[in-house]
């Protein structure tokens, strides 16, 4: 009985180290996305942390400060779903368990 005990707290622990393998490959990673025909580009990593934002000076219109806005959320909502929908981020644990990632 001690040695399938054993095999299984050697296999946890083999899944514990690829499963954080696999979220320092994710957190490496980098999603980028625009709105507005390239007027707001932002790129986030596999956190979803914004990592950096950039704005086309024809873009900013004090007038309308809203658009700009509305621009920003797009690009971010659209890198946010690319991070959402990359493979690494949706593994399974054996059993079909879906792993806790971001």
């Amino acid at each position: 009985m001690g040695s399938g005990f054993s095999k299984m707290k050697k296999q946890a622990k083999l899944m514990e180290q690829q499963l954080e393998t696999m979220r320092s490959e994710l957190k490496a990673k980098s999603f980028t996305a625009s709105s507005g025909n390239g007027l707001v580009t932002l790129t986030l990593n596999g956190e979803k942390e914004l990592l950096s934002l950039k704005i086309k000076p024809e873009c900013v219109d004090t007038n309308d400060l809203e658009g700009l806005e509305d621009l920003i959320k797009a690009a971010h909502n659209e890198a946010a779903r690319q991070v959402s929908n990359d493979p690494m981020n949706n593994c399974q644990a054996p059993g079909g368990m879906p792993l806790p990632f971001f």
